[in-house]
């Protein structure tokens, strides 16, 4: 049984990430009985402070906060689910601040040519991406992926990037409106 971690980054309890995810959880409850569910703003994660001692502890060095609890889980999984909505572009605060402690799962050696990262294992996931976004244009969460795409490149070249996106999604609950809610919201956007 494969175990599957979801980190919701949404702010909002029962906005579209929530019914993005929900559908996501359904679909997969048939493959696996082994699913975990956080809230990331609900966590208490502590920004990163760039303090590089990750790289001789090979681990976050950051103390009484949810990481070390996160990242165990993190690890584990066998697929990570990542929710959120595009705002401006990007994640939101809550799962990048998240995304920064994953420093803490990579070794990174400063060159003349740049960074050299090499992950202190090295991952074999299926990361999951779902993000709901206001615009139609699914090129408006291209820097979401890039991020992902650069994560799986340095944590393991055995990571699948899986990327689902909800385009015109631009009030909360958009996802589960009637027909009838939906022409009387267009006609107002």
């Amino acid at each position: 049984m494969k175990k599957v971690l979801v980190l919701n980054g949404s702010p909002r309890k029962t906005g579209n990430t929530s019914h993005l995810i929900a559908s996501f959880i359904n679909g997969a409850s048939g493959q696996t009985d082994e699913i975990e569910q956080y809230k990331i703003d609900e966590l208490n994660i502590k920004p990163c402070t760039g303090c590089l001692r990750c790289n001789l502890l090979k681990k976050c060095s950051i103390r009484d906060d949810d990481w070390e609890m996160i990242s165990a889980k993190i690890l584990a999984s066998d697929v990570l689910v990542f929710g959120s909505p595009v705002y401006f572009h990007h994640v939101t605060a809550p799962l990048k601040m998240l995304l920064d402690r994953f420093r803490s799962f990579v070794h990174v050696q400063i060159t003349e040519n740049g960074l050299i990262h090499t992950p202190h294992t090295e991952w074999t996931k299926d990361i999951v991406l779902l993000l709901a976004m206001g615009s139609s244009d699914e090129n408006d969460s291209q820097p979401v992926i890039d991020l992902f795409s650069f994560l799986k490149k340095i944590l393991g070249k055995n990571i699948k990037l899986h990327v689902i996106s909800g385009t015109r999604l631009a009030v909360s609950n958009h996802i589960v409106k009637t027909e009838e809610e939906l022409k009387s919201l267009y006609g107002k956007l």
